[in-house]
């Protein structure tokens, strides 16, 4: 190794321990990512497909204070250099184009970059589930989101439909539009259970991580996540045209729909806890088999 090369690695070196310069990095790192910051902060709180991330962010905050720096974490600077001038450039490309998902990917990027810089690949892989949290806090792009809620629209009503049926309603399903003597029922984007879904994902990331320790349990634990949030947004259509037909039209709308929307949803989370605990039981004992055999 040369001489220059030997006093740039030292220059790195003492410009990550620096304070001064983890508050310059701290100033050009708002100024840069400024914008992604506060339309995500926006979003957040604007759109309620996005606002889970109101919990997901503090709380991924939390958990990477808690788990506090790894053991055995130590800078990979130049690595960290390589990362954070890829997720520079990605700001720069997203700006452009007005892209917000990628604009906001980058931001994510770039924080990773910072770590390895100061802590390395370690420490990122120590820190997995705020990561995972902060991704998932990222809300998903329209175009994407809109492919995937029309054929959710159309599964909750053919099985919501299949539901009040069985309860001898009369009902004729004309796409997401589900028909009932002298009352149609429109189940919207956001009657597609994608919201729901997404949160659920999220709610089984969160408890895999704290309260399972294999990735297979984790992964199952995920897995089911979808089908539990699918099965009981076809409830809720079903509940929502029972309740329009044998009591009042006035129950498809209004405070009681969203009321049962959360209702649903905590549903949703209790069975997800179960879930949890099931996996995590067939863990624990699968782990004590292998341990004496």
């Amino acid at each position: 190794m040369t001489a220059a090369a030997v006093d740039l690695r030292a220059g790195v070196a003492r410009v990550r321990t620096t304070p001064v310069s983890v508050w310059l990095t701290g100033l050009a790192f708002l100024i840069l990512f400024w914008e992604p910051i506060t339309t995500l902060g926006r979003d957040w709180w604007n759109d309620p497909e996005a606002g889970h991330g109101l919990l997901l962010g503090p709380l991924a905050a939390y958990l990477a204070w808690k788990r506090g720096r790894a053991p055995d974490a130590r800078a990979q600077p130049w690595l960290g250099l390589w990362l954070l001038a890829g997720a520079v450039l990605l700001r720069y490309m997203s700006g452009l184009a007005a892209e917000l998902f990628t604009m906001r990917a980058s931001l994510l990027g770039a924080a990773i970059a910072l770590t390895v810089f100061v802590a390395g690949m370690r420490q990122v892989r120590h820190w997995w589930l705020p990561v995972a949290l902060l991704a998932l806090s990222i809300p998903i792009p329209a175009v994407l989101l809109n492919s995937a809620a029309f054929p959710l629209q159309l599964q909750a009503s053919k099985m919501g439909a299949a539901m009040l049926e069985w309860r001898h309603v009369p009902v004729l399903l004309s796409g997401n539009v589900i028909h009932m003597p002298g009352q149609s029922l429109f189940v919207t984007e956001a009657c597609s259970g994608l919201r729901s879904l997404t949160a659920l994902i999220a709610l089984g990331v969160l408890t895999g991580g704290l309260w399972l320790k294999g990735p297979v349990a984790r992964a199952m634990l995920i897995v089911l996540a979808i089908p539990v949030a699918m099965m009981l947004n076809s409830v809720r259509v079903f509940l929502t045209g029972f309740f329009v037909y044998y009591v009042s039209p006035a129950l498809g709308e209004g405070f009681m729909h969203y009321t049962e929307g959360w209702a649903i949803f905590i549903v949703a989370f209790a069975i997800l806890g179960v879930i949890t605990y099931v996996l995590g039981a067939v863990e624990r004992r699968f782990t004590r088999t292998v341990r004496f055999a």
